[in-house]
């Protein structure tokens, strides 16, 4: 079954995050995303200073040695490689050297905040990244303390063309009911202009599932399929019209 459907967002190369730990449980959870009706899934492991070290080379290295295995095995999606940016100033580094690893193509990069805290005019910067030629991706807004009740603090960024995209997950309450109501309230102000699926292993995919279906419910299935769909592919083919 393929509905056709894009995850900008998931961690499924093996051992080197909070992802999935093993090359078994990569696949598995690719398989059980396919059986979902995602089509093409993107492995964005974390850069993030102190935390999850990673760079180019050594991501490069291990989704090529995921491709090598999952070639010609069944029910398994397409793939490609990005990586979920930590914003701060190692990341602007990285990306201002051409080492950030943005989506294929090219044309817009993930990043993530602290949940508490933000840097400071980081608007500027994501407007720069669009002169550059990079669409920033905001994840998982629903998620940041600043936006539990209102939705006025990202106004800048998206006001400089920034994509949020919604977590699933979060809207049957995976990371708790503040974070299920600033999702539902995004949702309902359209503040969202594609949704993922931040899985991070196998049992993810069951509430992926029970997500997808509550997503329908609330959005209608026209908007789910333009989330879940069309708009993650307008992302990579850098065809955002906001």
């Amino acid at each position: 079954m393929s509905h056709g459907y894009v995850d900008l967002h998931c961690h499924y190369l093996p051992g080197i995050d909070d992802g999935v730990r093993t090359m078994e449980e990569g696949l598995a959870l690719l398989r059980g995303l396919g059986s979902l009706g995602f089509e093409t899934v993107i492995a964005t492991p974390h850069i993030r200073t102190a935390m999850f070290d990673n760079r180019k080379p050594g991501l490069e290295r291990a989704y090529g040695e995921l491709v090598d295995i999952i070639g010609g095995l069944p029910g398994i999606p397409n793939t490609g490689l990005a990586a979920e940016h930590y914003c701060d100033d190692v990341f602007w580094e990285l990306f201002t050297a051409g080492q950030a690893m943005p989506y294929p193509g090219g044309n817009a990069a993930l990043i993530e905040f602290h949940y508490e805290v933000w840097p400071r005019r980081v608007e500027d910067r994501f407007f720069e990244m669009q002169l550059r030629g990079v669409r920033p991706v905001l994840a998982h807004p629903e998620r940041y303390a600043a936006l539990f009740d209102t939705t006025d603090p990202i106004d800048a960024f998206l006001e400089v063309g920034t994509c949020a995209l919604l977590d699933v997950m979060s809207l049957v309450g995976r990371y708790g009911r503040h974070t299920q109501r600033a999702a539902e309230r995004m949702l309902e102000e359209g503040v969202y202009y594609a949704a993922c699926t931040d899985a991070h292993r196998p049992g993810d995919v069951e509430l992926v599932e029970e997500a997808i279906g509550r997503l329908r419910s609330l959005a209608g299935p026209a908007e789910a399929l333009e989330l879940l769909s069309d708009n993650p592919r307008r992302i990579l083919a850098g065809e955002v019209e906001l």
